[in-house]
């Protein structure tokens, strides 16, 4: 484990810049496992990265097609697994030829599937808050690789740092 820290976001636009923020850190073969209740703010954050990262095309929920792929700066997979049941069927959607090592991976409800992912990755628990737009973010990191750039990670993203 490298690290762990709480952010905190007001508005779903909020939410689309940490992600862009995020997504200044992000290299190739990066993972990042997003989890949540249903309308957390998963996609949103996926929204700010993928935009950072140069996509142009509209970036939306993956729920009912399980897999989109978007090309910018870096081929983007962004996987949802709520669907699916065992793990043996994410390994049936090609799993492992979408962990590109010249792209980045963006899953959610990654938790499920947590033996099948690398053994650095990034977590981003979402949970919201029912009276308001304000979106609690738990992060950690696991492995050497993000254990090495928690400190920068830290600094990118303290605009959100929870009080």
């Amino acid at each position: 484990m490298g690290g762990r820290t709480t952010l905190a976001t007001t508005s779903a636009e909020e939410t689309r810049k940490l992600g862009a923020a995020l997504a200044e850190l992000l290299v190739p073969g990066d993972v990042i496992s997003l989890t949540g209740d249903l309308g957390a703010g998963k996609t949103c954050l996926v929204q700010g990265a993928a935009r950072a990262l140069g996509v142009e095309d509209p970036v939306g929920s993956p729920t009912f097609v399980l897999v989109r792929e978007y090309r910018g700066d870096l081929p983007i997979h962004h996987l949802d697994v709520y669907r699916l049941d065992r793990l043996q069927e994410v390994l049936d959607l090609g799993f492992e030829d979408l962990l590109d090592p010249r792209g980045v991976m963006f899953i959610e409800w990654g938790d499920v599937i947590e033996p099948l992912l690398p053994e650095s990755f990034l977590e981003l628990a979402i949970t919201a808050d029912i009276d308001d737009d304000t979106r609690r973010l738990d992060l950690a990191a696991h492995g050497p690789e993000w254990a090495r750039r928690w400190e920068r990670l830290g600094k990118t993203l303290a605009p959100w740092e929870a009080a």
